[in-house]
């Protein structure tokens, strides 16, 4: 199949798994004390005020895209680094809590009728793929979101851990971060080298494998 025409039927499972990842660092904050998201009215399940026009192009260019931050002020937590860390897993952990519930569903399926996946009509193995496919993307955006390199959630999580001072010298490098994973997709794209998936694509496999018996 075409990857345009893949990527138009698969972009409601994409919105829906980039808007569950906002939603959560903005619910989790609003629970911390910082409404910044819910004034901003960001603190909402509809897709629309999270998508993020230049992210979306680049998911049909460059097969990469992304969501428009959720706005976070950490000065109004009690405990700044910590809630900050907090708020950042509270992404990846929603992602990764969506693909073990599909995969409950999944594997349901499957326990059923184990034969399934090789000799279902074409409108179910269409269903079954939108499945399958939707455990892959959210385990994909949550180790995504989870490498440690600031502005990712995962340098956040790590700050956490960190002494304060070493927590404001590594979150001060957002922007050289940024950067950086720009030049990693601009690589990746010009040249086309998977860097980012080489990356995630070992713990994506073996988690993949672990919930629902496939791998890539």
């Amino acid at each position: 199949m075409n990857f345009i025409v893949q990527l138009i039927i698969r972009l409601p499972i994409l919105l829906i798994s980039l808007t569950v990842h906002e939603f959560s660092h903005g619910y989790v904050a609003y629970i911390l004390g910082d409404d910044t998201a819910k004034r901003a009215g960001r603190l909402t399940l509809n897709p629309i005020s999270h998508i993020d026009p230049i992210g979306l192009i680049m998911l049909f260019i460059a097969r990469i895209g992304w969501a428009k931050p959720i706005p976070i002020n950490p000065h109004n937590f009690q405990n700044y680094k910590r809630d900050t860390a907090f708020t950042a897993a509270a992404g990846p952990a929603a992602n990764f809590t969506l693909a073990i519930l599909l995969s409950v569903v999944f594997n349901l399926i499957k326990k059923f009728d184990p034969e399934i996946m090789y000799y279902a009509s074409d409108f179910t193995q269409f269903w079954l793929g939108m499945l399958l496919y939707a455990i892959l993307i959210n385990l994909a955006l949550g180790l995504f979101n989870l490498i440690p390199i600031p502005p990712m959630d995962g340098s956040k999580i790590l700050g956490g851990f960190l002494s304060d001072e070493a927590y404001y010298k590594y979150t001060a490098k957002e922007r050289q971060g940024a950067q950086i994973l720009m030049i990693i997709l601009a690589v990746s794209f010009v040249f086309r080298l998977n860097i980012i998936g080489a990356i995630i694509m070992p713990p994506l496999n073996f988690f993949l494998g672990l919930l629902t018996g496939i791998t890539l």
